[in-house]
């Protein structure tokens, strides 16, 4: 979900500054399944200062994946709140969100297999974050050329590969 207006216009319109959030909710309800095996989201905050976190991910594993993530996140901006910040600095307040539902078909599973993956940099359009549903079949060959070019990717799961081979274009 992209929000083109300022956030200051969703609150006013419709009464909550998490008018992507629950969106973003909405369409993932309705693509749950019983057979889902973890959820996750994240959320971009675009033109933020420096010193200010711009991107939040939140994941969770079970059948109420979707439910669990919400709430935390839910969670993170009632305490943002309580804490005094604006709405532009709390957390997952932002006008990109990202969700994922996670449905193994091969490889591991658990915590860490579950989408949005992040790749992060100092360098704000440097950032990636990644959701998807696929599976490469040349994994070890990308994997050698990556690393014959001098990157040093952290694992050769799917997802890491392909965040490895895009991320590397913003580097160069």
């Amino acid at each position: 979900i992209r929000l083109r207006k300022p956030l200051d216009y969703y609150s006013n319109k419709y009464g909550s500054a998490s008018y992507g959030l629950d969106n973003l909710y909405l369409i993932m309800e309705k693509q749950h399944n019983r057979g889902q095996e973890g959820a996750g989201i994240a959320c971009v905050k675009l033109d933020t200062p420096p010193g200010n976190e711009y991107i939040f991910r939140e994941r969770a594993m079970g059948n109420s994946a979707i439910s669990d993530v919400l709430s935390d996140v839910h969670g993170q901006i009632k305490e943002g709140a309580e804490e005094g910040k604006p709405l532009e600095q709390r957390p997952f307040i932002g006008e990109l969100y990202l969700g994922h539902l996670r449905y193994s078909t091969t490889g591991r599973s658990g915590i860490s297999y579950t989408h949005p993956f992040l790749r992060r940099n100092n360098w704000q359009s440097r950032n990636l974050c990644l959701a998807g549903n696929f599976n490469l079949t040349n994994v070890d060959e990308i994997f050698s050329a990556i690393v014959s070019r001098g990157q040093h990717p952290r694992h050769n799961a799917d997802t890491f590969i392909i965040l490895e081979q895009l991320g590397s274009l913003p580097d160069e």
